[in-house]
């Protein structure tokens, strides 16, 4: 893949032999970022894992930095209050999955009661290839709708690892400062380490790379970080 000239200059200010402590490695990564719109600064990582595992779940960071979501919410009677009372953008149930089978898509987060998700399902092909349907692993079919919306407004953040077994995750915003959003790293691994597959044996962890949005990455010393925890 070729790059342009100032992906090529990033390049050079890293030393391609070298693992980066995470705070020393997110600095580099905000001196690296080039583009004119604030970056987003996403870690990677590639994880030791076999074909039947499986390893997804939510994060709450402590730094936000995402602009509130318009959360939707499929619930009936009180829970539809509920939804309403906590600052849901939409409520509603056979409308709102009516107006959706109709084209409209103008919200970012799904959650439903679990007496809904009889009728969601059917937005399964809709909503799925989005990454929108409601699931109870990561929190969103639920009947605390309260504790719900809270932590989605909060910035919760789902995480899962693809078919090569690499998780990536957006944790900052290059204009934070390297401190918080290390802070956000920091949650975001400890949360990933208590995925860990329980039959899994040998290294979890393979790699950790952290980058801008544009810039190149920028590899982890995380061995060196965990045994000193």
């Amino acid at each position: 893949m070729k790059h342009g000239k100032k992906y090529s200059a990033a390049v050079e200010k890293i030393d391609a032999d070298k693992l980066y402590a995470y705070e020393e490695a997110l600095g580099l990564v905000k001196t690296l970022a080039f583009a004119k719109f604030d970056e987003t600064v996403e870690i990677s990582v590639k994880l030791n894992l076999k074909k039947n595992h499986t390893v997804r779940d939510t994060v709450v960071f402590p730094n936000t930095f995402q602009g509130e979501k318009k959360i939707l919410v499929f619930a009936k009677g009180e829970k539809a209050d509920e939804a309403r009372a906590n600052g849901a953008a939409f409520v509603g149930d056979a409308d709102l999955i009516e107006k959706i089978r109709g084209g409209w898509m103008e919200f970012d987060i799904c959650v439903a009661t679990p007496d809904m998700m009889k009728d969601v399902g059917r937005l399964g092909p809709i909503l799925g290839r989005r990454g929108l349907m409601p699931n109870p692993k990561t929190g969103t079919v639920t009947n605390d709708l309260t504790a719900a919306i809270k932590e989605l407004k909060a910035g919760r953040i789902e995480f899962r690892a693809d078919k090569t077994g690499v998780v990536h995750l957006p944790v900052g915003k290059v204009s934070m400062e390297p401190t918080k959003v290390n802070e956000n790293v920091q949650t975001f691994m400890t949360e990933l380490e208590r995925r860990r597959p329980a039959d899994l044996k040998g290294d979890y962890i393979k790699s950790v790379a952290v980058s801008s949005t544009m810039g190149p990455g920028v590899k982890i010393q995380f061995k060196i970080a965990k045994d000193k925890e």
